[in-house]
């Protein structure tokens, strides 16, 4: 465990993980406001059009079809985290290592599992698959059936930086526990959901939150939503983690 001093960070959340479950694929925060609550994050924008990466102060849209543009300060997101990136601790992350052997590295850096954390690694990948949601119209499906519709993507030989968040599994619903991130390679050209990787060298960078502020939709889809299912961990896995 790292002998850092914890002290006060915000992480701003808008919606919850539950919500998109649920089909609440739209809400009225703007990209442009988003970025006002920080320079670093993710999510989605509104009808799941794609996935969200904000990196060192501009959002970027990671379409389905491969496209990566920097996305429009007026569109909307019905879910995204996000913080001001502060690197408390960094680390050079062991050569030739897959996903799962970096999370397990990356949790013996943390202070304390018990905190979220914004994780940033920046490396040259022999290879990283990824998915990308569909945009999806009305009337919505729940985003177990959405996202049966993604397309998976592996990209070899790439540099880029993996960014997300590390959340505790006692926010399970709120967020999606364990690391959540997301690729945008070093050129600008191509990124998605991560599923898996193969690094062969790299750097971690975390950064410690104490503070979750959370804004829940005055829609009327949250409002009727069904945010605690009995399968709400099978349906996280399915839709975030599966590969």
């Amino acid at each position: 465990m790292s002998k850092f001093t914890v002290t006060r960070h915000e992480i701003f959340q808008t919606s919850l993980m539950s919500a998109l479950l649920d089909g609440v694929y739209e809400d009225e925060m703007t990209v442009r406001d988003l970025l006002g609550r920080g320079s670093f994050g993710l999510g989605t924008f509104n009808g799941l059009d794609g996935e969200m990466l904000i990196i060192d102060g501009t959002c970027y849209q990671l379409r389905a079809d491969g496209g990566v543009s920097k996305a429009d300060l007026g569109a909307h997101t019905p879910y995204a985290v996000v913080t001001n990136f502060v690197p408390h601790i960094e680390s050079q992350l062991p050569q030739n290592i897959v996903r799962a052997e970096a999370s397990t590295f990356i949790d013996k850096l943390t202070a304390s599992q018990n905190y979220m954390y914004a994780l940033r690694i920046d490396g040259d990948f022999e290879w990283i698959r990824m998915r990308t949601v569909v945009k999806q119209e009305k009337p919505y499906r729940p985003m177990v059936e959405a996202t049966d519709e993604d397309a998976i993507i592996e990209l070899h030989d790439v540099s880029g930086v993996v960014a997300g968040f590390r959340t505790p599994l006692y926010e399970q619903g709120i967020g999606v526990p364990g690391c959540h991130t997301h690729f945008l390679t070093d050129d600008r050209t191509a990124g998605g959901h991560v599923l898996d990787f193969k690094l062969r060298s790299g750097t971690a960078a975390l950064c410690l939150g104490t503070d979750l502020r959370l804004q829940l939709p005055l829609t009327d889809a949250f409002k009727n939503a069904n945010l605690s299912p009995d399968d709400l961990e099978w349906q996280i896995q399915k839709t975030e983690m599966h590969q």
